[in-house]
């Protein structure tokens, strides 16, 4: 119940803008001309270069589309407890300090965060950094697996259990983060949902055809020509427990048929989480400042500030294997 009014209490926060502007142009056509023209000037959206709302009315959050101190005030009486998994798997234990470093810094700062960290090495694991008020780190051995390709594939099938003995009960929402990342900037209980997904930094500018869809009707992961929303990044997913839960649950079914016949979707876990994101529409979706890539560099002129980017590497070397 708790959960279900904090959702509400985000939508409302980021829904007023728009009840507001709708209130004022109906109050405005009662004014003069002059005070028209000033009322309008008043009601002009933030941000108009960028969409800021999906086809089925679910925010998507972008700098200056959101007052930070209204969102923390309306979060600050909850005891919110935001778990976050990360797979520091091989090579890519290298990256996982930095990581934490920096979302100490920016990640849900002011709430309770549970780390739990799936790792083949926990030695590599930092687990005596210094961590705010009200946040722990916890280490989940798994074992190593022999292909990079597999982490991928059994990501969602670990999060899923993981959720099921322990996180469902000491969480309210679940963010999962790829390892080889860095918080810049701000990233709070704005970006908090039911069901949260990231728009890709690569092709939110591109037409629905060049999304990189799995495309084969032999994979569960197939999403037909001309269907699809957005193309959203596997680096950042989160939601209320439950509804992440169900994400997982139903990826790892899917991922398993998949695997019995003899198929792996094109971006693996990524292909299979916008197939689900696809038929079960997120309700809230985070801009590209919140899952940009630093290969990209800081020429967008409609990204104001990146909040969370991929690190720049040489891949091949850190996968290890083919």
């Amino acid at each position: 119940m708790l959960q279900k009014y904090q959702h509400c209490l985000v939508s409302l926060i980021m829904a007023g803008g728009v009840v507001f502007c709708w209130l004022g142009y109906m109050y405005s056509t009662s004014l003069s001309p002059k005070s028209q023209r000033k009322q309008a000037m008043l009601m002009e959206p933030v941000r108009t270069d960028v969409l800021t709302v999906t086809p089925w009315l679910a925010p998507i959050v972008w700098e200056g589309t959101f007052d930070p101190q209204v969102i923390d005030e309306a979060f600050r009486s909850y005891n919110l407890t935001i778990a976050t998994t990360v797979f520091a798997v091989g090579k890519y234990t290298r990256f996982l300090h930095a990581l934490l470093e920096s979302a100490e810094k920016h990640f849900m700062v002011g709430l309770n965060v549970q780390y739990y960290v799936f790792t083949d090495l926990p030695s590599h694991v930092p687990i005596n950094m210094t961590l705010g008020v009200g946040r722990r780190l916890k280490v989940v051995k798994v074992p190593k697996f022999d292909r990079w390709q597999e982490i991928s594939l059994r990501r969602m099938e670990l999060i899923q259990t993981a959720i099921e003995e322990y996180i469902h009960q000491r969480a309210n929402y679940i963010f999962c983060l790829d390892v080889d990342m860095i918080f810049h900037g701000r990233v709070g209980p704005e970006a908090l949902g039911k069901l949260v997904a990231a728009i890709h930094p690569w092709f939110y500018w591109v037409p629905r055809s060049q999304y990189p869809y799995e495309r084969r009707t032999i994979s569960k992961a197939y999403i037909p020509q001309d269907h699809g929303d957005f193309y959203y990044q596997a680096n950042i997913f989160g939601g209320a427990v439950e509804d992440v839960h169900r994400l997982t649950k139903t990826c790892r079914e899917h991922l398993e048929m998949d695997k019995s016949a003899g198929v792996e979707a094109v971006w693996q876990e990524e292909s299979h989480l916008n197939w689900y994101l696809w038929k079960n529409k997120p309700t809230k979706l985070l801009s590209p400042e919140y899952v940009w890539d630093d290969l990209r560099g800081q020429g967008a002129k409609e990204i104001k500030l990146v909040r969370f980017s991929s690190v720049i590497k040489n891949k091949a070397e850190v996968r290890e294997n083919p």
